[in-house]
């Protein structure tokens, strides 16, 4: 199983950049759908509970693509198991561009690395549509410490070796992952508290429980407005609309790739659905997140909405498959 698991991947990361290789699965170039796309309902799972920020995107994105197919687009909540029960019910379904899912790079890249037994192989199963938002987080500290840039605080990593703590949402999230990063890039010989969810994390970081933590920009935000928390700087390359004078950790010269890198949202469809639908729902779903009021809603939650073709998505998932895979292994993150 591993072998055939590690032979598919190989085989998918050294495809050319062309366009049947960054479909990731579907259906060749030429293949078309017997009858015109929509003629009923579309159905977009959300592999989390409803309420969440990946659900109040999907439900953005839905509404405006509803307008523009003149069809019902359903959104079904399916969470559990971080994001792999509904995106497993995705791969599953049929190929017809009726059944969508709109997900977390948790359930669609970073999960096949943190379980040794998946139901579904992202490269083999999904077919790339769309990346929908980039979600960098912030990386903060307690109000106390006594720093207040990215030099600053790897300086003092360093120096209090074995004394400090960083909290994430979870074992295996991008804010375990990058601050268990963080922690052996400067020896600091960190501990990682893992919550059950980011709220209580931020809790014990206003607390003093834990002295740093990445963190969503909409979670941390009112800490930093009203002093409780400090933000050291963003993930990415690219400040934020919604704390535009913190700047980005490259900025402030740490370069290292993990640092560039923030969380994403992406819908994917069925492996195997016509190549004609696949393009067809990402030009809709580019020129959803190209309206004004949907790039301002999305920014107004800390994310960025990009929208973009399935070979780009597909360049973009190329070169985030090794960094994140690297990530969890250094981490020894494992979930099952």
């Amino acid at each position: 199983m591993k072998q055939n698991q590690e032979l598919n991947r190989r085989q998918w990361l050294g495809h050319a950049a062309g366009a049947a290789a960054l479909l990731v699965g579907a259906s060749p170039l030429g293949a078309s759908a017997a009858e015109p796309w929509p003629t009923k309902p579309v159905k977009i799972v959300v592999p989390f509970n409803a309420g969440g920020a990946t659900d109040t995107v999907t439900r953005v994105i839905g509404e405006k693509l509803s307008a523009r197919l003149g069809q019902p687009v359903l959104v079904d909540n399916k969470g559990g198991a971080a994001g792999i029960l509904g995106t497993d019910a995705v791969a599953k379904a049929a190929p017809d561009g009726y059944t969508l899912v709109l997900s977390l790079s948790t359930s669609l890249l970073i999960n096949q690395f943190l379980y040794t037994k998946m139901p579904y192989n992202p490269q083999r199963d999904l077919a790339l549509v769309s990346l929908i938002a980039v979600a960098p987080t912030v990386l903060v500290v307690n109000a106390s410490l006594p720093v207040s840039n990215g030099a600053e605080l790897m300086a003092y990593m360093a120096k209090n070796k074995g004394k400090l703590s960083y909290g994430s949402w979870g074992v295996g999230s991008q804010a375990h992952l990058a601050g268990a990063h963080m922690s052996q890039a400067q020896d600091a010989e960190m501990s990682h508290v893992a919550y059950k969810g980011e709220a209580p994390m931020l809790q014990d970081l206003i607390g003093g429980q834990i002295q740093m933590a990445f963190a969503s920009a909409l979670g941390a935000k009112p800490h930093i407005e009203t002093g409780k928390l400090k933000a050291i700087g963003v993930t990415g390359e690219q400040r934020m609309t919604v704390l535009p004078n913190v700047p980005t950790l490259p900025e402030q010269g740490l370069k290292d790739e993990v640092y560039r890198t923030s969380g994403w949202m992406g819908m994917a469809a069925p492996a195997k659905t016509p190549v004609d639908i696949v393009q067809k729902i990402s030009a809709e779903v580019r020129a959803v997140c190209a309206l004004p009021d949907v790039k301002e809603r999305i920014a107004s939650m800390g994310f960025m909405a990009v929208g973009n073709t399935p070979e780009q998505f597909g360049t973009f998932y190329k070169r985030e498959f090794p960094v994140w895979e690297r990530l969890v292994k250094q981490s020894g993150a494992q979930l099952d």
